[in-house]
């Protein structure tokens, strides 16, 4: 059975740490003198309580960290982060709905940035920095974040709970030790940030605005201080900037640290995966722009920047727009919704499906297609040299298969409270691929989803957790065999 004493220890840890996130937004709210004040300093004194109390009930807890107790551990820790989470929105009254604020909070820490406000200006600047913090640190993952910062308190169980949490079928071992691994990486995501701050202020922006969109876009997330989102600056410096900062955080993290520290920038363009995200990028983003060119009358620079700003934010699942979809060609809807789908790089902060998976089932058609004139063959499925086991394959057909059955059934939920059918697909799809704006009428990229009905949003809320751990981390809690004693 599941450890729970262990559990509430390090989920008691994770609370002092979501306090700690919490105090600096005090200080943000304290800096600008708004009301937001104290509604900070109630959920974080709540919280680093309830810290203590788990803390105290898991003190005699033994150190054994079981695969059973990782995938719980992950799950638990990311629903109990958003209802804590919330308690900024709740208390201070900005969200006084607990639907709305759950729905919001997940949708930060699961980096979908899909968001139930209708107008963020009206925000103080703590609630605003509040949601742009969750984004951020969900990006690469709370527990991650956490074996990075303090890899004592999983202990040996770290592999169990990175491989909980850790997006993608294959994983990159940089490292024999992950907790030095996960440094590496976060040092990787702390400079893009970082720079990418700079690149936004150099551009134009304000300080406020450089921290929040910075942290925004490189968590791949798309929660915004202004109801324009980028389209707000009108500015073509600051939109090449976040498709750039958006493209960087698509790649696979560990492909990066090898090409910005060990100057190993070939390598690469010998990734399979890879290739393929820049080949989607750059023939969907050449296509949209003729179709803006020919059916819309955009001139060619706007019609290129739009194109690709949204190509690369909907594929990175990131969801910030410069530009209004909903008036483009149909045809481009589609593209979208494919590239939403997809994803990009795993091991990044995207969402999706994942550009490693689509390798793989490229190569599988492939080899079926040649096992057809050579029955007897053996056609083993490579990527970048290395021998795909039958087991990850299993795993991807059936990653495949659930990841559809759940669109299915969420869209179905969706069809019975009224939504029509292409919007229903296109919320669920937007949902469970974590990039928050979807292609609908209903609920667009310059819109938001606070009409929806609340058992909608429970249900959105949930395929916003199970996308970001990638379902079966998730699911798994719901089978008998994970509750049975052996």
């Amino acid at each position: 059975m599941v450890n729970f004493p262990l559990v509430y220890k390090i989920i008691g840890s994770l609370l002092f740490l979501l306090g700690t996130l919490l105090g600096i937004c005090v200080g943000v709210s304290a800096y600008y003198q708004e009301d937001d004040l104290l509604s900070f300093l109630i959920s974080a004194i709540l919280t680093i309580t309830t810290g203590f109390i788990l803390k105290y009930l898991g003190r005699n807890a033994n150190n054994n960290l079981s695969r059973r107790d990782s995938y719980f551990l992950v799950t638990s820790a990311w629903i109990v982060f958003s209802l804590f989470g919330m308690l900024p929105f709740l208390i201070g009254g900005f969200i006084p709905n607990v639907t709305d604020a759950f729905f919001e909070t997940m949708s930060g820490f699961t980096t979908t940035g899909a968001t139930i406000l209708d107008n963020v200006e009206s925000l103080p600047h703590g609630i605003l920095y509040w949601r742009t913090q969750t984004q951020w640190i969900g990006g690469l993952g709370i527990v991650f974040f956490t074996i990075a910062i303090l890899p004592s308190m999983v202990g040996s169980g770290s592999v169990k709970v990175f491989s909980a949490e850790a997006t993608g079928p294959m994983r990159s071992k940089m490292h024999p030790r992950l907790s030095t691994m996960a440094k590496w990486i976060w040092t990787v995501y702390l400079g893009l940030t970082l720079t990418c701050i700079i690149s936004f202020y150099l551009c134009g922006m304000d300080w406020f605005d450089s921290i929040n969109y910075a942290m925004t876009t490189t968590a791949t997330g798309g929660f915004s201080t202004h109801n324009d989102s980028t389209a707000y600056f009108q500015s073509p410096a600051i939109d090449y900037v976040c498709v750039l900062y958006q493209f960087l955080a698509g790649i696979n993290f560990a492909m990066l640290y090898m090409a910005i520290f060990k100057l190993k920038i070939a390598e690469l363009f010998k990734s399979s995966e890879f290739k393929l995200y820049l080949f989607l990028v750059t023939v969907a983003t050449f296509f949209i722009c003729y179709l803006l060119v020919s059916r819309n009358g955009y001139e060619l620079e706007h019609a290129f920047r739009s194109a690709l700003f949204q190509v690369v934010s909907f594929m990175t699942t990131t969801g910030l727009f410069n530009d209004d979809v909903a008036k483009w060609p149909h045809i481009t809807w589609v593209i979208l919704g494919c590239l939403m789908f997809i994803g990009a790089c795993s091991g990044s902060t995207t969402g999706g499906f994942k550009c490693i998976r689509g390798v793989m089932v490229f190569k599988v058609l492939r080899n079926e297609f040649r096992k057809i004139l050579h029955p007897n063959a053996v056609l083993p499925v490579k990527i970048n040299g290395q021998t795909v086991s039958q087991q990850k394959l299993s795993t991807l057909l059936a990653f495949f298969a659930i990841f559809s059955i759940m669109v299915l059934i969420s869209a179905t939920i969706m069809i019975v409270s009224g939504i029509d059918n292409t919007n229903a697909i296109a919320i669920a799809l937007s949902c469970i691929s974590n990039v928050g704006p979807s292609l609908s009428t209903e609920v667009g990229p310059a819109m938001t989803w606070s009409e929806m009905p609340e058992y909608i949003k429970w249900t959105c809320s949930f395929l916003m957790l199970i996308g970001r751990l990638e379902i079966m981390s998730v699911l798994v809690l719901f089978t008998r065999a994970f509750w049975k004693e052996n």
